[in-house]
């Protein structure tokens, strides 16, 4: 399949198989008992690497409005979840859940069913979201413990595949 910035995409179960880390969001396959693709992932492309970073983005907005708020108290900021509109909904996108992936990894893309079109985010949170998960993965990269799972011993297989 081949990948797009700024596109949703549900990851294959292979890779939580091939890069098993108890901090990555895992699929759910199941949803009152009907099968169910979650989470879904937005993705952007760091052109350092070739890789993409996947961002999940939750419907628990009031669950992570406090998480969110309390880093707000403590820390005067919060680049580690955001929060913007999917097909007309908030969400909150977990930067600190993010991970990296290649196309190998992608089951398939999030499509509006109304439309039959790529489901795509306003360009401003774009500008915004792209930012904030640059400026995570900057500090991560030096050594600041900003995302749960292991992205860099994950990043360092998959560029070494």
């Amino acid at each position: 399949m081949v990948m797009n910035t700024g596109h949703f995409y549900y990851i294959d179960d292979q890779y939580f198989i091939d890069f098993p880390d108890d901090k990555l969001m895992r699929n759910k396959e199941r949803v009152n008992g009907q099968p169910h693709d979650r989470p879904c992932f937005y993705a952007f492309k760091d052109e350092n690497t070739g890789l993409y970073w996947m961002i999940p983005f939750s419907s628990q907005v009031e669950k992570f409005r406090g998480y969110y708020n309390s880093k707000i108290a403590r820390y005067g900021k919060c680049d580690t979840i955001t929060f913007g509109e999917v097909l007309g909904f908030e969400k909150a996108f977990l930067i600190q859940n993010m991970c990296p992936i290649t196309e190998k990894y992608i089951k398939n893309e999030y499509i509006d069913s109304r439309a039959s079109v790529p489901v795509r985010i306003d360009g401003r949170f774009e500008t915004e979201l792209i930012s904030k998960a640059k400026r995570v993965l900057a500090l991560q990269r030096k050594g600041v413990k900003l995302i749960f799972p292991d992205v860099l011993k994950i990043e360092k297989e998959l560029l070494g595949r």
